[in-house]
């Protein structure tokens, strides 16, 4: 027997009537019915992307450095790249410089300042995660300390002739200076012919003032009394003389 109203129209929940309206002509905003459970549990609806903040710029701080030249000196550098305060960029460098802030040498790279940029905010996530490894890449790698005795000094000197290409070798070098001072940097000869001549021998090696001028090294000091300017110094004569500080034995 055929069944009463097979051909009627099932008749639409007024709960139904109410989510459709709601969605016709526009965005439907779906609400979660309550009690609801299982797979067909009504979810909310992810807002559209382009509803999403647009993305900020970020500050980004980076370094402004410059390369130490033949010739340059720390008070040069602050007066041309800072406000002129050379003990200031000293203490910046002091990792790269090292203990001796008279010794820069050409090739050095200097932190002389900072400037701001901008980051678009997209990329700080990255930028934050890789902080660690960029900080590593940029930032100077310790200087090589060496102690302000006799055997730092003539480790610094030989540190600074292999740059330079000087030949010498610690147990030539102190052989030596204990001839010459005792290992006495400030010792002054003041009694032989070069004292009458009036360029008396000066410092670790007894050089006189004409000897250290010509053969000063680039980026040590211009004090013949400083002991790594003066050994440098006397190794680089004794090596155009002589051959190598190695080779002397006596009065040079």
């Amino acid at each position: 027997m055929p069944a009463r109203g097979k051909h009627r129209r099932t008749r639409m929940s007024s709960l139904a009537r109410g989510i459709v309206a709601a969605g016709t002509g526009g965005a439907a905003l779906a609400l979660p019915i309550v009690g609801a459970t299982g797979a067909h549990a009504a979810q909310p609806t992810q807002a559209p992307k382009a509803a999403q903040a647009a993305p900020t710029a970020v500050p980004q701080v980076s370094l402004v450095t410059y390369k130490v030249a033949e010739g340059d000196t720390l008070s040069k550098i602050a007066k041309t790249h800072t406000t002129g305060d050379w003990k200031k960029l000293y203490n910046a460098n002091r990792a790269v410089i090292g203990s001796n802030p008279a010794v820069i040498r050409p090739g050095l790279e200097l932190t002389v300042g900072t400037k701001n940029g901008q980051t678009p905010a997209k990329t700080a996530k990255e930028t934050k995660a890789t902080k660690a490894t960029t900080a590593s890449a940029v930032a100077p790698a310790a200087a090589k300390t060496y102690t302000d005795d006799l055997d730092g000094w003539i480790k610094e000197s030989l540190d600074i002739m292999a740059q330079q290409g000087i030949p010498g070798t610690y147990d030539g070098i102190h052989r030596n200076i204990i001839r010459e001072s005792s290992g006495n940097a400030q010792a002054m000869n003041n009694w032989d012919s070069n004292a009458v001549a009036g360029t008396p021998s000066k410092g670790l090696l007894q050089v006189i003032d004409p000897t250290f001028a010509a053969y000063h090294v680039t980026g040590t000091s211009l004090d013949p009394f400083d002991p790594v300017a003066n050994i440098t110094a006397a190794c680089n004569y004794a090596a155009a003389r002589y051959g190598s500080i190695d080779n002397v034995f006596g009065a040079y």
